[in-house]
């Protein structure tokens, strides 16, 4: 006991502890703040420093993700002049779009789940969890920038912090505008067509209507942009490999995840139960959860024209009936492939798996099949109620993915099923395959593409993050190391 009559506290993590069921509870470290400890100077938390130099150097960030806006957002409060060219629509048109799509309007290539304000991060469960080591003044600096423009303030603390898709809706459009007012430019349905190339530097990138000349480039295409990653390939910019992950998305009722991991229904204050799932197959493949979003709904995340994919998004008050999470299998494409592919050749194959689903119907439409049938490898006769918003319809998933992955991925569900009670009943849909980059640029220590002054290239899409806070902090760190330089 600290024994103070006077004191103020802050929480400095809060996490759920649920390992002796039914005794599921919070766990709190708190500091106290009081003039009555003696001998104890409360000491703010360190922030990231921000220097101003006043720079008449023009920054063109492309891509208005995590990644590409942190980025132009460091570096005009540090005074560039920055333009951040992003390919979609603002957030409104954006998720009108989403709204008309699914209610039966074209897919629009530009404005998509994948594609517009904010990128594919602006349409998640905004989960910013990370295992990146050493980040923690960037990391602290995003999320607090997350706060002030509308973000739940638990997100300083929690161990496992979301913001919600219906959130971030509003937190996108206050962090551009605070952009703007500091004299920050975006240009939206906007897309780099080609760059202006001179010796090792970019001085312009070219889009439909116009050139714009910059003094530094920096390149933040996300994981889903093939055509982007084609046209920095043509411009010489260098590209390996990378292992990657494959799979499907599997959905449960909440309630039966809620029993599994809790052993009730539900417990006051907390929204959903979670689960985290790994397992190494007899092909020695990684097979694990990704990107759980518990109370939330499966959705169409296409990338472009005639190709069908899915991911997982849920609100912030997690209240949906059901659960979804990724299952997927870590993959080597030269081991899938049965050679040592270019770059080129894994887009390419990964493109036409997409397309594949397309086909099966000519819409967005997505195979299904119980887990239990997936385990038995025989096609399901009927389709459980779901959260898809275009019908799912039996297939199976043996006629889908290559030998090796389908072979991990029922190990890998069999070990499932004894880890969550209820499992085997769950529905596997669709294909999910942007869990990461399949590919990675040629970087040096400084984040600049190998071979060139002045372009660098960041967050997911350079193969080097993943997900909202690393991709963030990717940004953060180039502007702090350019402005420092």
């Amino acid at each position: 006991m600290l024994h103070v009559k006077h004191f103020t506290y802050e929480i400095l993590l809060q996490s759920l502890d649920a390992r002796r069921k039914p005794d599921v509870h919070w766990q709190l470290r708190i500091r106290v703040i009081s003039d009555e400890l003696k001998g104890n100077r409360y000491d703010a938390r360190p922030r990231l420093i921000i220097p101003y130099r006043m720079q008449q150097q023009h920054v063109v960030v492309t891509g208005s993700g995590p990644a590409g806006f942190f980025a132009g957002f460091v570096l005009q409060k540090a005074g560039y002049r920055v333009t951040i060219i992003e390919k979609g629509p603002m957030t409104n048109k954006r998720y009108e779009d989403i709204l008309n799509f699914e209610a039966g309007s074209a897919f629009k290539a530009n404005s998509n789940y994948c594609h517009g304000e904010g990128g594919a991060g602006t349409f998640s469960d905004g989960k910013l969890t990370s295992r990146t080591k050493g980040i923690a003044l960037e990391k602290q600096f995003v999320f607090e920038s997350y706060v002030n423009a509308g973000a739940p303030e638990e997100i300083l603390y929690l161990a496992k912090p979301h913001i919600g898709s219906d959130n971030l809706r509003v937190v996108i459009p206050t962090l551009r505008r605070q952009f703007e007012n500091l004299g920050g430019k975006i240009l939206f349905e906007t897309e780099v067509t080609s760059l202006r190339i001179r010796g090792k530097k970019c001085t312009a990138v070219i889009t439909a209507n116009s050139e714009i000349p910059c003094d530094l480039l920096i390149l933040a295409p996300g994981h889903s942009s093939y055509n982007t990653y084609r046209m920095m390939h043509d411009h010489g910019i260098l590209f390996r490999n990378k292992p990657f992950a494959i799979g499907v998305r599997v959905e449960h009722p909440q309630e039966l995840i809620n029993l599994s991991q809790w052993q009730t229904n539900q417990l006051p204050g907390v929204k959903a139960a979670e689960y985290k799932l790994t397992f190494t197959s007899s092909e020695k493949l990684p097979v694990y959860s990704f990107c759980m979003c518990p109370g939330g709904k499966v959705i169409p995340s296409a990338p472009d024209d005639y190709q069908n994919i899915v991911n997982g998004v849920s609100d912030y008050a997690r209240n949906s009936p059901f659960a979804n999470s990724a299952i997927v299998v870590g993959i080597d494409p030269g081991k899938i492939i049965k050679k040592e592919p270019d770059f080129l050749e894994t887009l390419n194959w990964l493109e036409l798996l997409e397309r594949k689903i397309f086909d099966l119907t000519g819409s967005y439409q997505i195979p299904g099949q119980r887990i239990s049938d997936y385990i038995h490898q025989k096609t399901s006769s009927s389709i459980p109620l779901n959260s898809f918003p275009f019908g799912v319809f039996p297939y199976n998933f043996e006629e889908l993915l290559p030998a090796e992955i389908t072979k991990s991925l029922r190990e890998g569900m069999i070990d499932f099923c004894e880890k969550i009670k209820g499992f085997e009943t769950g529905l596997m849909m669709g294909l999910e395959s942007k869990t990461s980059a399949p590919v990675q640029v040629l970087r040096d220590e400084h984040r600049r593409c190998e071979g060139f002054d002045n372009i660098f290239v960041i967050g997911e899409g350079s193969g080097y993050a993943g997900g909202i806070t690393s991709s963030a902090v990717d940004g953060v760190k180039l502007a702090i190391e350019l402005v420092n330089r």
